[in-house]
């Protein structure tokens, strides 16, 4: 309990995780008014697949070298920089769609923009927890961060939905826009007091980003969690995100509807993100690798149903299911790394958190074009997935049998 109140007078670390906790709604906002944008004025799922395509493959170009920034410069003035960009194109999206000029075209050039900028975003942010918090705080400030994210995609697909509901897309995309301005106030450098620079080695970005590969290369309980996440967002995650809205305007469901399964996926993801700061968790590979058998089977299950509402039920489900994978590896990997390594550490684990979600996107909705069912090809992706996960769990004894000191 006073690590607990410690960590909430630690004025810096507030304003980080009101900063996340507000691009957060903004960015589950845009996403689901894209998504719904899509599907309805465009009418085509595979444009769907590549409009997300566009925002995500920029994570896996330049997920790499945002990690490199991320070691070199002040994380900070990172993550502002990015927030106002974002912002900045969302209000441009917001003006074209106003005038009715908002076409596949812009949504594709516009989307990997904003891609990109998360790319530098999402490693500064992870690697700056540590330094603005206790070793032993560390778990503890990961749960309210990824909590309060949580929330934020409960409250923005529920905001988006509402929105478009009396709105409007446009208004949607503004008040995205305006969210995602707001955030990048709170992530103002001065407001965060970052600390100097820990890597101060001058060399060049490619030697850079060696260092960090080989870092990660030589380290059997990292390698394993990031196949472990690798498994997780391309069989589970990434595949039932798009699947999500076609399942949608498949069963005659409205926005509300979509915004019902993307509230309660949220909702599930924050119950265990409490359950996960209040509970002390030693055995967390074993905990990370159970999680993941979990979600894969819940992902099964979700693939057999035909009805709106349960799959509502299903997607809390998969959430809290979810948490347990990530949460454990992610704090274990951010106690035991060099910080003068940190950055580029953690953008390989975020390419294997969000990097191959383009790849099911691009699976997923290539199946469908080519007729396929879309809950049979969920089925076969989890399976698949679980089958992986199952060999992992019996090969991964490193991963399995770590526990942690905090």
């Amino acid at each position: 309990m006073e690590q607990q109140q410690s960590l909430m007078r630690n004025r810096s670390f507030i304003f980080l995780f009101i900063g996340s906790f507000l691009a957060l709604i903004g960015f589950s906002m845009f996403f689901m008014t894209t998504t719904w944008f899509v599907i309805s004025d465009l009418g085509s799922a595979s444009s769907l697949g590549m409009i997300l395509i566009a925002i995500t493959v920029p994570r896996i170009l330049m997920m790499a070298f945002g990690g490199v920034l991320a070691d070199k410069f002040k994380k900070t003035t990172i993550m502002f920089s990015t927030s106002t960009i974002q912002g900045i194109l969302l209000v441009i999206i917001f003006l074209l769609n106003t005038n009715n000029q908002l076409t596949f075209v812009y949504l594709i050039i516009l989307g990997f923009f904003f891609g990109t900028l998360d790319a530098f975003s999402g490693p500064a942010g992870t690697s700056l927890i540590p330094k603005m918090v206790q070793k032993s705080q560390i778990k503890q400030a990961n749960a309210i961060i990824q909590g309060l994210g949580q929330i934020g995609f409960v409250i923005g697909p529920i905001i988006s939905g509402s929105v478009m509901e009396f709105g409007g897309v446009s208004t949607g995309y503004l008040v995205s826009a305006i969210i995602v301005l707001l955030s990048a106030f709170f992530m103002f450098p001065p407001f965060l007091k970052e600390g100097p620079v820990d890597n101060t080695v001058k060399q060049t970005p490619l030697k850079d980003f060696i260092e960090g590969f080989s870092y990660v290369k030589a380290s059997k309980f990292l390698m394993t969690g990031i196949l472990i996440l690798i498994i997780l967002n391309f069989f589970a995650f990434g595949a039932i995100s798009i699947a999500i809205p076609i399942l949608v305007e498949t069963y005659g469901g409205t926005p509300i509807n979509l915004s019902y399964i993307d509230a309660a996926l949220g909702i599930g993801m924050l119950v265990s993100t409490a359950i996960i700061g209040m509970v002390k968790i030693r055995r967390r590979g074993l905990t990370s690798i159970v999680g993941l058998i979990a979600t894969l089977l819940v992902a099964v299950a979700f693939s057999q149903i035909p009805n709106l509402y349960i799959l509502t039920a299903l997607a809390f489900l998969i959430g809290f299911t979810m948490t347990f994978v990530s949460i454990p590896f992610f704090t274990s990997a951010q106690e035991d790394t060099d910080p003068r390594i940190m950055g580029r550490v953690m953008s390989i684990v975020f390419l294997a958190m969000n990097g191959f979600d383009p790849l099911a996107y691009a699976s997923v909705t290539l199946l469908v074009s080519n007729g396929f069912d879309i809950q049979t090809i969920i089925l076969s992706f989890s399976t698949v997935g679980l089958v992986i996960a199952l060999m992992t769990l019996w090969r991964g004894k490193t991963y399995r049998k770590y526990t942690s000191n905090y």
